[in-house]
C-alpha cells in the first residue's frame, strides 16, 4: 500500500541543496516581485504554476485554470506547497492581498522554497479578469445535501484525509487517497490513476474541514476530472450532523 511508504519532508532536494552550500542562505527577507496578468500568462505557457493561497469557497468562486490550492491560512502552508507542486516549476503566488503574497514567500524561506517563486499576480483574481481571462469555479456542497445525494443519484465520495483520521471514522463507500499522495513524491509515484473513479463521474471531495479537500481538487481538475464537489466543513461537519460514519475495520463508529 501506497500509505505505508513514508512521505518525503516537503521540498526536500532544496532543503539538501541549501545544506550542502549549493543553495546560499537567504541572509535577507525574501520579496515576491508584482506582475502583470499578461505575464503570468506567458510564464504559464512555459511551465510555471500559480499556487492560490485564498480560502477554499474564494478559490471555489473563481480561479485561474490549472492553479494550485493550497490555503495560506494553513499552518502547513509552505510544507503543502512543497508536497503538491512540481520539483522543476517555477512558481507564481496569487493571494487576497499583494501583503499576503510577501507572507507566502517569507514562510516558504523556511524550507528553502522562496527561490522557485516567479512573482506574484499583482491585483489577484480581479486582475486576471480584467485581462480578459478565463477563470474556472468549484461547486461547493455541505454536508446535508451531500447526505442527500448518496441516497438518491449515486454520487461518488472520496476522503482525502490521513489514514488514522480515515481509520477513526469515514462515510461508508467512500474512496479513501491521501491527498499528498495523488501526486508524485519523492518516495512514491502519483497515485491519483489508481483511483476505481472515472473523470467523467460526479465526486464529492471531503476532508476534515474543507481545506485539503480543496486542494484535492485543484489537482484532480489538472488531471482532466470534470465534475467535482467540495464538501464545505468536511468531515467535522457530517459527524456534527450526526450522519453515519465507519471506522477502519468496517465497524459503525457514531450512534
Amino acid at each position: 500500500m501506497q500509505e505505508d511508504q513514508p512521505l518525503k519532508p516537503a521540498n526536500i532536494l532544496n532543503i539538501v541543496a541549501t545544506n550542502q552550500g549549493k543553495i546560499p542562505l537567504t541572509k535577507e527577507i525574501p520579496k515576491a516581485k508584482p506582475l502583470t496578468a499578461v505575464q503570468v500568462k506567458a510564464m504559464m505557457d512555459e511551465g510555471a504554476v500559480v499556487v492560490d493561497g485564498r480560502s477554499s469557497a474564494t478559490f471555489g468562486a473563481g480561479h485561474i485554470p490549472g492553479a494550485f490550492n493550497v490555503q495560506l491560512s494553513s499552518s502547513e502552508f509552505e510544507q503543502r506547497v512543497g508536497w503538491m507542486t512540481p520539483d522543476d516549476a517555477p512558481l507564481i503566488l496569487l493571494m487576497d492581498s499583494d501583503e499576503e503574497a510577501q507572507e507566502a514567500i517569507y514562510k516558504m524561506a523556511f524550507i528553502a522554497l522562496h527561490s522557485r517563486v516567479a512573482g506574484f499576480l499583482e491585483g489577484g483574481i480581479d486582475a486576471w479578469m480584467e485581462a480578459g481571462n478565463h477563470a474556472e469555479s468549484v461547486p461547493q456542497m455541505d454536508v446535508h445535501d451531500l447526505h442527500h445525494k448518496l441516497s438518491t443519484n449515486g454520487m461518488q465520495v472520496l476522503d482525502v484525509r490521513d489514514a488514522e483520521e480515515w481509520d477513526e471514522g469515514h462515510i461508508e463507500k467512500a474512496h479513501f487517497l491521501t491527498y499528498t499522495r495523488m501526486v508524485e513524491q519523492l518516495t512514491s509515484p502519483a497515485m491519483l490513476p489508481t483511483l476505481p473513479l472515472s473523470k467523467d463521474q460526479h465526486i464529492a471531495v471531503t476532508c476534515a474541514t474543507g481545506k485539503r479537500s480543496s486542494t484535492a481538487i485543484s489537482v484532480m481538475k489538472r488531471e482532466g476530472f470534470k465534475h467535482l464537489y467540495n464538501v464545505t466543513g468536511g468531515m467535522e461537519a457530517w459527524e456534527a450532523a450526526g450522519f453515519p460514519m465507519r471506522d477502519g475495520e468496517g465497524n459503525v463508529c457514531n450512534i
